[in-house]
């Protein structure tokens, strides 16, 4: 039962034990997860949406972006057909296992090919919504199709595509909570650490909850602000 006195203890065991120093920790390793996840989810998402979006010419390259196409569809159904956390267990315990690697790096990489499989329908439809008269324009100015996406296209599709990549960035946030899953540290972890410490469930749950809507509402403030920019110079 939630009382002033187990209010006071809790915050007297949580300055005096420096449980803010574990709070602090769990805030960067979750800012820090959440970052290298959307760096490698976004080169993934590039490439896979770039390849679902090639066309071939030749027999030889035909038969390389076909191949290259069932791969990149089989991955997308893969990460999008199964558990997250199924995901970041089976780095950790099988596929990196023998690296070693530190647990943050390898949410971050678990979190990244995860969200790959989804920024990669954002970053197609970004494209998609680019009139097909500008790619034609660019072809036709001697352009390559690489040099043409990279010049013309994704520019103007990165406009279209932001407050999806960053509500994408606010799902990663939230979704490192399952790092906890192969023993690391993020703020779900430090709430752990807390209730198993002072035998208090409600405060460290509230004390999380509160950090992670703070840092939502940050973003979807900047996210709108950036919108709000765009729409003017669109216009």
């Amino acid at each position: 039962m939630f009382t002033l006195e187990r209010f006071s203890n809790f915050f007297e065991t949580f300055i005096d034990g420096g449980y803010i120093f574990t709070i602090l920790d769990g805030l960067y390793n979750t800012l820090l997860l959440s970052l290298i996840a959307t760096i490698i989810g976004l080169a993934i998402g590039l490439v896979v949406a770039v390849i679902g979006m090639l066309e071939s010419k030749g027999t030889i390259e035909n038969s390389i972006l076909k191949v290259l196409k069932i791969i990149a569809k089989v991955y997308v159904d893969i990460i999008r057909g199964t558990p997250a956390v199924v995901q970041v267990s089976f780095l950790w315990l099988v596929v990196l296992a023998p690296l070693n690697l530190p647990r943050v790096m390898v949410g971050g990489i678990a979190f990244g090919i995860n969200s790959g499989a989804y920024m990669s329908e954002v970053i197609r439809g970004g494209i998609t919504s680019i009139d097909r008269g500008q790619t034609e324009a660019g072809r036709s100015l001697g352009l390559s199709y690489f040099q043409t996406m990279h010049l013309i296209i994704l520019p103007q599709a990165f406009r279209q595509m932001l407050p999806s990549l960053v509500n994408e960035f606010i799902n990663l946030i939230k979704e490192t909570a399952i790092i906890g899953f192969i023993g690391g540290m993020d703020l779900m972890k430090a709430a752990n650490i807390l209730i198993s410490t002072t035998y208090n469930f409600e405060i460290p749950l509230i004390m999380v909850a509160l950090i992670y809507l703070t840092i939502t509402s940050i973003l979807t403030y900047f996210m709108r602000g950036i919108e709000n920019k765009l729409s003017k110079q669109n216009r």
